[in-house]
C-alpha cells in the first residue's frame, strides 16, 4: 500500500465512512506528498505533524461528503451575495473581519467550525458544543508552544477566520506554503490547478454550516483568493469584495516572518531566502491577477480600504463599506465593533521582527517591483 493509500485508509477509520466524493482531490494530494518527500526537508516532528494534518483534512472531507449523502436537501441552501475580503495579507484584514463579525445580522466563518464543520452547528446549543472547547484547548496549546506566532496572529476559537482549511479538503490551498517548503506543489497550484471544484466544495461547506439557520449574509475573507479570483468568481458570481491594501515593502517581510515561524515547527533546515522569494512571487502574481480582473469590468464590485486609513479611523472605513453595500450600520452594531476594538491589547502586535535582509529582501527593491500595484491603488489624495 503506497503512502497516499495509507493516509486515505487512516482517514476512513477516523471518520467511520469511506466515500471521498469526486476524486479530483487526489492530484493535489499526490503532488503535495511528492513535494513533502523531495523538497520540504521535514524533521521527524514535521513528518508526524504533516501526516496528522493530512489525515485530519481527509477525515473532514469524508464527513462533509457523508453529511450530503445523508442530508441531500442541504444542496438547496443558498449562498447569496457574500462579501469576500481579499488583497495582500497582513493588511488589517483580520481586524476588519473581526469587527464585521460583530454585526449580528451577518454570518462569519468562525475558527472552531472551520476546524470541524460536521455536523453543522446548532445556534441553540453551539456555545456548549464540544468542538468549541476542543478548539480553545488547541489554541491554548499553540499559544504556549509558539508565543511569537500567537503575537503575530492573535485570535480566538470564535474569531472569524479564512476558508483555507475548506480549500485544503480539495488539496488546493496556499496554506501549505506557509507551513513547509513545497515550491513544486505551489507552482502547480498557482499556474496549473483548476480551483473551480475547490470553490464549489467551499460553497457546499458553507451551505452545510448554515443548515440549522438562521440564514444570514456571509462575510468571508482569505488573501489567497486574490490568486484564484477568476475561479472564485465562477462559483460566487454575485459576490462583492472588500480589498485591503498596504505598502508591499511592509507586507512581504511580515508575511515572510510569519512563514518562518511556521516552518520552524516542521524542519531544522530553513531556507529563509526561499521563503522571501516565495512570498514575493505570491504577492506579485496575486496583484497582477486582481488588477486584470478589476480592469475587465469588475471594478464596481470592490470597496478598497487602506491599512493606514483603517488604523487611523476604522469606523470611518467600515461606514464607507456599509454605504458601498447599501446596508445600514446601526448604532448597536457600531457600539459592538468599537467594543471589540477597545478590547484588543495594544501589545498584541509587539514581537521581535526578523531583519528583511535575512529573507533576501530589500524594501526599496520591493517598492520598485510593486509600483504597478501601488500606482493602481494609490490612496485618495496621493499621487500615483
Amino acid at each position: 500500500m503506497d503512502r497516499a493509500a495509507q493516509l486515505l485508509e487512516k482517514a476512513k477509520q477516523a471518520a467511520g465512512c469511506d466515500d471521498f466524493g469526486d476524486d479530483g482531490f487526489r492530484e493535489g494530494l499526490d503532488r503535495l506528498l511528492h513535494a513533502l518527500d523531495t523538497e520540504a526537508r521535514l524533521n521527524a516532528r514535521g513528518r508526524m505533524g504533516m501526516e496528522f494534518q493530512i489525515v485530519d483534512i481527509l477525515t473532514k472531507r469524508l464527513q462533509v461528503v457523508d453529511w450530503y449523502v445523508r442530508h441531500p436537501e442541504t444542496e438547496d441552501q443558498e449562498i447569496v451575495a457574500p462579501l469576500i475580503g481579499l488583497g495582500l495579507p497582513r493588511t488589517a484584514s483580520t481586524a476588519l473581519a473581526c469587527m464585521l463579525g460583530e454585526d449580528g445580522t451577518t454570518r462569519s466563518l468562525r475558527t472552531w467550525e472551520s476546524m470541524a464543520p460536521c455536523p453543522p452547528p446548532d445556534p441553540a446549543t453551539e456555545m456548549n458544543d464540544p468542538r468549541l472547547a476542543q478548539a480553545e484547548a488547541a489554541m491554548a496549546r499553540r499559544a504556549k508552544a509558539h508565543p511569537r506566532l500567537t503575537a503575530m496572529l492573535p485570535t480566538t476559537a470564535t474569531s472569524p477566520t479564512e476558508c483555507q482549511l475548506f480549500m485544503a479538503h480539495d488539496f488546493k490551498s496556499q496554506m501549505f506554503e506557509a507551513f513547509v517548503h513545497v515550491p513544486g506543489y505551489i507552482r502547480w497550484l498557482i499556474h496549473e490547478a483548476d480551483l473551480v471544484p475547490t470553490y464549489a466544495h467551499v460553497k457546499r461547506v458553507l451551505k452545510l454550516l448554515q443548515y440549522h439557520g438562521p440564514v444570514r449574509p456571509w462575510r468571508l475573507k482569505n488573501p489567497s483568493h486574490s490568486l484564484f479570483i477568476d475561479a472564485l468568481n465562477q462559483v460566487f458570481p454575485d459576490a462583492r469584495f472588500v480589498m485591503t491594501h498596504r505598502p508591499p515593502q511592509d507586507v512581504i517581510p511580515s508575511v515572510s516572518d510569519l512563514h518562518l515561524e511556521y516552518h520552524g515547527s516542521f524542519t531544522d533546515d530553513i531556507d529563509r531566502h526561499a521563503i522571501g522569494a516565495g512570498v514575493v512571487d505570491f504577492c506579485e502574481t496575486a496583484m497582477e491577477r486582481m488588477i486584470a480582473f478589476r480592469d475587465a469590468g469588475q471594478d464596481h464590485r470592490f470597496c478598497d480600504i487602506h491599512f493606514a486609513d483603517f488604523q487611523a479611523d476604522p469606523m470611518r472605513e467600515i461606514a464607507r463599506l456599509y454605504a458601498f453595500l447599501g446596508e445600514e450600520l446601526t448604532a448597536e452594531t457600531r457600539a459592538a465593533m468599537l467594543a471589540w476594538r477597545a478590547a484588543q491589547p495594544i501589545e498584541a502586535a509587539q514581537y521581535d521582527r526578523t531583519d528583511p535582509a535575512e529573507f533576501g529582501l530589500d524594501r526599496d527593491a520591493i517598492a520598485q517591483r510593486f509600483a504597478f500595484y501601488t500606482n493602481r491603488f494609490a490612496p485618495e489624495g496621493q499621487a500615483a
